[in-house]
């Protein structure tokens, strides 16, 4: 009787507060609904604004990478007017693309927006082409409208309701429900789900191509409901004192027994129930206590078990976000983990380019029977296998059937790491093509590592206890940790190489030239020292391409680039700027060695013809260089001028009829040493008459083609594109 009209009145008042919340969903929904239309408008203006910008600058191709550099658009493609494309990003987002102007459901879900712009019409009349700028529709572009708009948003997977969900920032277990329950809206209906959500469509229209699904929590007033539990709760606590009077006598035990269990439920593991008696709710009460004992002790060990790990956690952390050294962060992890899981020892073992497992980080470990040196293990049984099946393993070893190689122990755990690839694509540490650097020319090494590329091994738990289930767990947490710091710091050395090197020859490219030329006349200006510059040129090399095939160039320039490297020291530096044109340069040599070492590579060039095509019936191509000498600081006292003269010098020696070299302010005579012929021709710097400039690469090309404009009235040519810093007077001369 008491408790009747209670329910009757809360019933009344949560019908009262759902429609209250039900009217406040629906406004935050008419205003989502508006901010998303304006967001995606906005986006629309933002990719025409980017398409108009490349459409009409004079170097579209500069243009289409300043709009992608400054966010105006994630790609763009340039096309003419038969459909050619002249200029893209890559890559391009993926099929269909939705034009921002389309007002129509789309049949398939969008891969982008975009916003097609016609390219000003040329003289001639033909068909001008035109200018796409591209956003892709992906989950990132739906998370950041959903925190523009403050609400959930779903991109379906096509025009039907029913149809599944393409992007969604739903949580996982509403996401069918919101879907479902916008079959048959307009984009004025408001509707709620079972799991407690309001939902919206929106679009397509005007300026908003999208068909999205907005949904809301539902924003039930915390204070109605709050009273409302208030008021019930104390209708029932005055029925249960007045129950309570009456069946004191009887259900006291009971009484403190349920309050006993309430005050460990919230927490309290110190509660305790007295034991009046011997009957079966004294053993119950008994029991109780025994179980708050031991669980308390438990909680304890637990609680510092997580304090020590999240310690760990935390040094790990930050080590990982401060340094690329991989030594320290190897031995971070390794000491967390041997802490985490009570390991006697362990090892971080990384596989090398001999397939063997090498260790990078140990602890507690002895050195190897074999002599100096590192651990190594072979990819076979035990610790070595769990890199060749990428699965980890833990177990008892016996001393009589221990591997060879392996580390002595009686329980070992071993869990294997590696940076996966989604989509599949190759690792940027992976093995350059043949012809890469190597250290001799100033480049990185080769270098290449397998999808699993190492393992993190513990041994012999403190307590002879062995590894179970929950040190896989944690040893798998740390793992992971170690394949990203790997993956990360070796990204981050691949990147700086690739940044600084020629993807064909493997030598270093222009940027890098510009960044040592600086360094190394400032070394020579400080200690009163000389540094000489030798500026190369294959002779003829577009006789080779029109030959043989642009296939048989690459090569010659790989052969080429070869050789400079066998015969230079380890401290010069050989550098490609493009085309068939290379640079040396020579720290602390006067031009008396410059000479001799031009003479060598003259004759390494010349002695030897360079085998191109099949392996069956190869082509020998005889080759020769011409090369330009100066020396600072007495050809120049700015990196700049020393190249400027070495290259110069280098137009004399092709006006000389090539394959020579001359020193600059020597153009009466050739560079002495055997084997160099006598010059011929005009004076340094002139080029000889009717002598023709063939297009070369720009610098850092991975080809051998190129393209240049000659200064009129000069002997020199300047690279396109170049702004700042030393760079290469020339890019091309008479082959």
């Amino acid at each position: 009787m008491v408790l009747g009209p209670v329910l009757v009145g809360a019933y009344f008042v949560g019908s009262a507060v759902n429609n209250i919340d039900r009217s406040r969903s629906a406004d935050r929904l008419a205003v989502a609904t508006t901010a998303v239309r304006t967001a995606v408008n906005v986006l629309c203006q933002q990719l025409r604004a980017a398409a108009e910008v490349v459409a009409l600058a004079a170097d579209r191709a500069a243009a289409v990478g300043q709009v992608v550099d400054r966010g105006l658009a994630a790609a763009v493609r340039v096309t003419d007017g038969a459909g050619q494309v002249l200029h893209a990003t890559a890559p391009l987002p993926a099929a269909p693309w939705r034009d921002c102007a389309a007002r129509t459901p789309a049949e398939a879900p969008p891969g982008a927006l975009v916003v097609r712009v016609e390219l000003p019409g040329g003289a001639t009349g033909a068909a001008p082409g035109a200018v796409t700028a591209m956003q892709p529709v992906n989950p990132a572009l739906v998370a950041r409208l959903a925190v523009l708009i403050g609400a959930a948003v779903t991109l379906p997977d096509g025009p039907d309701p029913t149809s599944r969900l393409q992007h969604t920032t739903e949580p996982a277990g509403v996401r069918e429900a919101v879907l479902g329950a916008t079959g048959g809206l307009d984009g004025e209906q408001v509707v709620g789900t079972s799991d407690g959500r309001y939902v919206r469509r929106v679009g397509p229209s005007d300026g908003q191509p999208l068909s999205l699904v907005l949904s809301v929590p539902r924003a039930q007033p915390v204070s109605l409901y709050v009273a409302l539990a208030a008021a019930v709760l104390l209708t029932v606590l005055l029925v249960v004192v007045v129950a309570g009077r009456l069946a004191r006598a009887t259900s006291r035990p009971l009484v403190e027994l349920a309050g006993a269990v309430d005050r460990v439920a919230r927490g309290d593991l110190t509660a305790r129930v007295p034991v009046r008696g011997r009957d079966e709710i004294g053993r119950l009460a008994g029991a109780f206590n025994r179980m708050t004992r031991e669980t308390g002790t438990y909680v304890a060990a637990l609680t510092s078990s997580r304090d020590q790990l999240r310690g760990h956690l935390e040094v790990l952390g930050d080590t990982l976000a401060s340094t690329h050294d991989l030594q320290r962060i190897l031995r971070v992890i390794l000491h967390s983990a041997i802490a985490a899981t009570g390991a006697r020892a362990g090892a971080v073992l990384l596989v090398d380019s001999a397939g063997l497992l090498v260790a990078q980080a140990t602890e507690g470990l002895e050195a190897p029977a074999g002599g100096p040196g590192p651990i190594r293990v072979p990819l076979g049984d035990l610790v070595g296998a769990v890199t060749v099946s990428g699965e980890a393993r833990c177990g008892r070893v016996e001393p009589a059937v221990a591997p060879p190689g392996e580390p002595p122990c009686r329980t070992y755990i071993a869990v294997p790491f590696a940076a996966p690839r989604a989509d599949g694509a190759p690792r940027a540490d992976a093995a350059p093509r043949d012809g890469g650097p190597s250290p001799r020319a100033g480049g990185p090494p080769d270098g290449a590592a397998p999808a699993t590329f190492g393992v993190l091994a513990l041994y012999d738990r403190l307590g002879g206890e062995e590894f179970d289930d929950d040190d896989l767990v944690t040893l798998r947490t740390f793992a992971g940790h170690a394949a990203v710091a790997v993956d990360n710091v070796r990204v981050h050395e691949e990147t700086q190489r690739l940044s600084l090197t020629d993807p064909l020859t493997g030598l270093w490219n222009y940027r890098y030239l510009r960044q040592s030329l600086r360094r190394e006349v400032e070394r020579a200006t400080r200690f009163g020292r000389m540094l000489s510059v030798l500026a190369l040129d294959l002779d003829r090399f577009k006789h080779v391409n029109d030959t043989h095939g642009h296939a048989a160039g690459d090569r010659v320039l790989v052969e080429f680039a070869r050789r400079i490297r066998g015969e230079i020291r380890e401290v010069d530096l050989a550098f490609r700027l493009g085309g068939e044109e290379f640079v040396v340069l020579l720290p602390e040599t006067d031009a008396t060695g410059a000479t001799i070492v031009a003479e060598r590579l003259g004759a390494a060039v010349r002695d030897t013809p360079i085998a191109v095509g099949g392996l069956a019936a190869p082509t020998q191509v005889a080759v020769t260089v011409s090369i330009g000498v100066a020396v600072h600081p007495h050809h120049g006292g700015t990196g700049q001028e020393v190249l400027n003269a070495a290259d110069k010098a280098l137009y004399a020696a092709k006006a000389s009829g090539r394959d020579t070299c001359r020193v600059a302010g020597a153009a009466e005579a050739p560079a002495t040493g055997p084997g160099l012929p006598a010059p011929a021709g005009p004076a340094e710097g002139t080029p000889r008459a009717g002598a023709r400039r063939e297009p070369s690469a720009q610098p850092g090309a991975g080809g051998n083609g190129s393209e240049t404009e000659a200064a009129p009235g000069s002997g020199a040519v300047t690279p396109r594109g170049a702004t700042s810093g030393p760079h290469p007077p020339r890019q091309s001369r008479g082959r």
